[in-house]
Formats: C-alpha cells, sequence, structure tokens
C-alpha cells in the first residue's frame, strides 16, 4: 500500500497519511465490531447477570445503554487501528468518520430527496388515502371547507398529538434515533475508513460491507424463533426478507457515505426509510398511480443517483480522487 497521498489539500486524508491496516485486519476488524455490537445487548442479562428488565421502557433504555458503549468502542478501535490519534486535532480525527461542519445542507436535503423518489409510490398511496378521507368527511358533513381555519387548527392539533406520543415512545427513538445513528456510525463510519485503508476498493466496500451490517441482524431470528414462539419457517421467511431488505440499503448507505464523506447522509436516508417501511410497488385503490409513481420515482433515483452524488457537492477541496476521503489512491 502506497503512503503517498495525491490530495494532501483534503484534512481528513491528511489525517491517514502513513496509517497501516492489512485487508485482513480491516476486515476481522469490522467482523469483530458486528459481533460486539449485537453480543452486548445481552451482556447485561447474560454476562452481568442483571435482573430482567421489568417493563419495555426499561428494557429498551437498557439496550441503549449498551449501543452507546459499543458505538464508542468502535470509534476508539478504528481510530486506533487508523493512527488518527496521531493529529491530535480533534477535527480532522472527527473527519475521517464523517462528521464534519462543513455542506451540512447539502449533506441532508440531497439525499434526503434522492431517497424519497424511491417512495414515490408510497407517498401517492398516502396522499390518495388523505384524499379519500377528506371526501368521506365532506360527504357525511355536507359542506367542506378543507382550508377553513377550524380545519387547519385540527390538523395542527393532530399533528402536535401524534408529535408528542413519538416523543414519549421508547419504540420510536429506538427506530428514529438510536438505531440510525449507532448503526451507521458503527457500520459506516468506523468500517468503511478501515476497509478503504485496508485497500479494498470502492465498490468492493460497497457491495460487501453491508454483510457485516446483515449479519448484526441475525439475533432477530433467535428472539422470533426461541422467545416469540415463531415456527422456524416463518422466522426464517421473517428475517430473510429483512435481510435482503438491509442488504440493499446497506449498498446505498455505503454508497451515501463514501460519495458524501458526510455520516449525515446515510443517518438521513436511515430515518426516512425507517419511517417510511417497504416501498410501496403497488396499490389497488391508487388505480395505478401509486404503480406508475413507483416506476418514475424509481427510474429518476437511477438517473440522478450519480449527479446528485458528486463529491464535488459536499466537500470544499476536491482533487483527482473518486471518493472524498483519498483512501482509494492508496490501493
Amino acid at each position: 500500500m502506497a503512503t503517498e497521498n495525491p490530495r494532501l489539500g483534503d484534512p481528513s486524508a491528511a489525517a491517514l497519511d502513513g496509517a497501516g491496516v492489512s485487508g485482513a485486519a480491516a476486515v476481522c476488524a469490522c467482523a469483530a465490531m458486528a459481533f460486539f455490537y449485537v453480543a452486548i445487548l445481552y451482556s447485561p442479562t447474560l454476562i452481568l447477570r442483571l435482573p430482567p428488565p421489568t417493563s419495555v421502557e426499561s428494557f429498551f433504555l437498557r439496550r441503549f445503554g449498551c449501543a452507546a458503549i459499543s458505538s464508542a468502542a468502535s470509534v476508539a478501535a478504528s481510530a486506533a487501528l487508523l493512527g488518527v490519534w496521531r493529529s491530535g486535532d480533534l477535527s480532522l480525527i472527527l473527519g475521517v468518520f464523517g462528521i464534519r461542519r462543513h455542506q451540512l445542507w447539502e449533506a441532508v436535503v440531497i439525499p434526503l430527496f434522492l431517497t424519497s423518489l424511491v417512495y414515490a409510490g408510497t407517498l401517492v398511496s398516502k396522499l390518495w388515502l388523505l384524499m379519500n378521507s377528506q371526501i368521506e368527511d365532506c360527504t357525511e358533513d355536507f359542506c367542506c371547507q378543507p382550508t377553513s381555519f377550524m380545519q387547519i387548527g385540527i390538523w395542527a392539533q393532530h399533528f402536535v398529538d401524534r408529535m408528542s406520543a413519538y416523543i414519549h415512545d421508547v419504540l420510536a427513538w429506538r427506530t428514529y434515533v438510536v438505531a440510525p445513528l449507532t448503526e451507521e456510525l458503527v457500520f459506516r463510519a468506523c468500517m468503511i475508513p478501515l476497509l478503504l485503508c485496508g485497500g479494498f476498493k470502492t465498490y468492493h466496500i460497497i457491495f460487501l460491507s453491508p454483510v457485516f451490517f446483515s449479519l448484526a441482524h441475525l439475533n432477530h431470528f433467535l428472539e422470533l424463533y426461541c422467545q416469540r414462539g415463531y415456527s422456524f419457517l416463518k422466522a426464517l421467511l421473517i428475517v430473510g426478507v429483512q435481510l435482503g431488505y438491509t442488504v440493499i440499503f446497506g449498498w446505498y448507505a455505503a454508497f451515501l457515505f463514501i460519495r458524501t464523506g458526510n455520516l449525515l447522509s446515510p443517518i438521513v436516508a436511515h430515518i426516512f426509510c425507517n419511517v417510511m417501511g417497504l416501498p410501496v410497488l403497488s396499490s389497488s385503490r391508487t388505480l395505478g398511480l401509486a404503480t406508475a409513481a413507483f416506476a418514475v420515482g424509481l427510474a429518476c433515483f437511477l438517473w440522478l443517483l450519480f449527479p446528485a452524488t458528486n463529491p464535488k457537492i459536499y466537500n470544499n477541496k476536491i482533487d483527482s480522487c473518486s471518493c472524498w476521503h483519498g483512501y482509494c489512491s492508496w490501493s
């Protein structure tokens, strides 16, 4: 692995000049991070012998703490292997993990818009249901004034009530906050720099790194089969669909992180996907509009995928490198 880096103007790349990580060491470290991310969730009862949680809230709060510990340990291990502590500059160290202050607006809005294109069918389906419900309400009330202050007030109150419910819902915190933050930090920000410095090509990392992300979800099979009493086949089918979805999303999240160089990009995409669920491919209720919207949205997504993630949009200094890190020139 060559130590000369043509992108000396990039601080994050400069922080890793001379970092020596073999490919085998990078893979082993990533596998260990994935294993530790899952194993620590069961450590309070299996290792520390703590009593079982008495409520759903205490169960997830305990898991939140475990996820925070595993994330911090992964960051420390990755930083030690990469040797970023030698720079002594906190901004450079954080920059290696995609935690940056530059181009924040672009790093959030553009990936969010790009991701929403895949859910065009879902959005059309939801809009169709909303319009039909409003028409039914108008029919029942004989007279409909959707733009009246009273109607707007009802919508606003409904929105506030839902947001308040989410804030106090520990499951919402797990799905929309803790899981996206910790998973993207560990499986993208910690693993991808290691694999890049280990000499792997960017396209290999994009397609292979989600394997670690998917393996971290295999514990769901044990929970469904052993704890919830699902049949072996049913648990296998459920986890199989979930693993397929996580692999596809992992490709996209790794692509976003490498192209934009900002951890916020895969995080906002992760949150949006968790909010929306699986994309709606077709719906009999929308008279084919959802199917057409999904097809058009997917075509636009593929058309804009590379232009919308051009590294020049998200970085101040780009020389002749295909990714913001500059590590790809080392292999």
